[in-house]
């Protein structure tokens, strides 16, 4: 019998439909129209029944080269932001196994290209640089992602074989964060920029914990002046998040939208109404405060520091950060824990010294 099931989603809402029939496996696929739905569920269970469905025989008709061409425009059409980076990583699979059939792709195969990965000088031979193991497992995630959507929506494969493949050892996060000298010298040297949007870009990262991307794709329409607040459309984990923005930074936010550009409505507009470049007055400003071994990225380490060292909870702070999961925010628990023991000791010296003296 098959079974349809109305889902929700951020592209709209979709039907799955799935087929059971005894002594069979239940095969399932996703369209965007009911009437799609049915008629799909009728021709499969058919075919089923008289023996003429046979989804084995996709594997042996496509490559991985059509499952990266169609994973691809997938992409282009829901994830465009996402594009260029998932052709770069998906092109690398297709340069290596394109000309396989999807039925030669084994677990095995996949794994010795794993290894490939690592082994790959990616820089020059007088500065040889190997590829890290979690870039590496985002290789095998962008694969896998592909291979699951072949299984489930396709049926060009019955498994993923990227499931049998073991993962990388990562190493722990990076944790860089800014101390108060370093980052009073760091917003002073902004301020005397040539670029004259940096100060504000690096205080909206300090306060705000924003992504790069997020913070260059910010528009006006996203921000709300009279409340003080960013709404962030499209993140990394593909999900709407609100961002207070308060005291001298929304002071600044309101100044900068008098001597807004108005053929962009990008907040950190360049002269070709693209986002701004500001990498050179970045590393420039970074030099002239004395900062060493920083990343911009580090700015949102440097935001998630400080919530930890105020108190904020994991939950608190992955809330701020956008995080899905506890994961990436629990290499800031170490300067919760310090700063809960410094409540702690303070509160023992105030009470229970005085107490053990009397």
């Amino acid at each position: 019998m098959a079974a349809i099931q109305r889902r929700r989603n951020q592209e709209g809402a979709n039907f799955r439909v799935q087929v059971r029939l005894r002594g069979h496996p239940p095969v399932s696929a996703t369209f965007e129209r009911l009437t799609d739905a049915r008629r799909w569920a009728q021709q499969t269970e058919a075919a089923i029944r008289e023996g003429r469905y046979f989804p084995t025989n996709e594997a042996k008709r496509h490559t991985l080269g059509d499952l990266v061409d169609r994973q691809l425009e997938a992409i282009r059409t829901k994830r465009p932001h996402d594009f260029k980076h998932q052709q770069s990583v998906l092109g690398w699979w297709k340069s290596q196994l394109g000309a396989y059939t999807l039925n030669q792709c084994t677990s095995a195969l996949i794994a010795e290209c794993r290894d490939r990965l690592l082994a790959e000088n990616i820089g020059t031979r007088q500065q040889p640089r190997r590829r890290s193991p979690a870039t590496v497992n985002r290789y095998l995630a962008a694969l896998s992602k592909a291979f699951s959507v072949a299984v489930r929506e396709w049926h060009w494969l019955t498994d993923n074989p990227v499931r049998r493949v073991s993962k990388e050892r990562e190493a722990p996060g990076r944790v860089r964060y800014l101390s108060d000298d370093e980052r009073k010298a760091l917003l002073r040297a902004c301020k005397q920029s040539a670029l004259t949007e940096l100060h504000l870009i690096v205080l909206l990262a300090l306060t705000t914990g924003m992504r790069r991307g997020e913070l260059l794709g910010l528009r006006w329409p996203d921000i709300d002046l009279k409340r003080s607040l960013i709404v962030l459309q499209k993140t990394k984990n593909g999900e709407r998040r609100s961002v207070p923005v308060l005291g001298e930074v929304a002071t600044l936010l309101r100044s900068h939208a008098k001597v807004r550009r108005l053929d962009s409505d990008l907040v950190f507009a360049g002269a070709s109404g693209r986002p701004v470049a500001f990498d050179a007055a970045w590393y420039a400003a970074l030099e002239r405060a004395g900062v060493e071994d920083f990343r911009f990225h580090d700015l949102r380490h440097t935001a998630a520091s400080y919530l930890a060292m105020s108190g904020a909870t994991t939950p608190e702070i992955a809330a701020v950060l956008g995080h899905k999961t506890l994961a990436m925010v629990k290499r800031y628990a170490h300067l919760s824990d310090q700063h809960t023991g410094a409540l702690v000791e303070r509160m023992a010296q105030k009470y229970f010294r005085q107490s053990s003296g009397e």
